[in-house]
């Protein structure tokens, strides 16, 4: 029996592929998760720690430096005493809350129509 490799009818990435660029932001771990909270507004360490509490500090620290090194958030540091910084969303990570929000929609669709896996603790109620 021979195997018979059909054609790949749809178009090659460019070199630089934009979508493999995109996902290299979005797609760490709790990455999406600091964006979606800084959706609303600015907010502090603390507060971004209190949105997302499965998420380490150690880890929160490495995605908001990575955020910000790719012009994703900002950090301002706020003259107060102690000094306070806070996070926000720079225009360009803004643009990423539509796509969020469209998979966000798609989790419920999964979710609510029985197509994800239950996870173990849903599974033994």
């Amino acid at each position: 029996m021979s195997l018979k490799i059909r054609k790949n009818r749809s178009p090659k990435p460019p070199q630089e592929c934009a979508l493999t660029e995109c996902m290299t932001i979005i797609g760490g771990a709790w990455t999406t998760n600091v964006i979606w909270s800084l959706r609303a507004g600015p907010r502090r360490f603390s507060e971004l720690k209190i949105d997302i509490p499965p998420i380490s500090p150690k880890v929160l620290t490495q995605r908001l430096r990575e955020l910000e090194e790719r012009g994703v958030i900002s950090r301002q540091v706020k003259p107060t005493s102690p000094p306070s910084v806070e996070y926000s969303l720079t225009e360009l990570g803004g643009e990423l809350i539509p796509a969020i929000e469209a998979i966000v929609n798609v989790g419920y669709k999964l979710k609510h129509e029985g197509r994800m896996p239950k996870v173990q603790s849903e599974a033994a109620e």
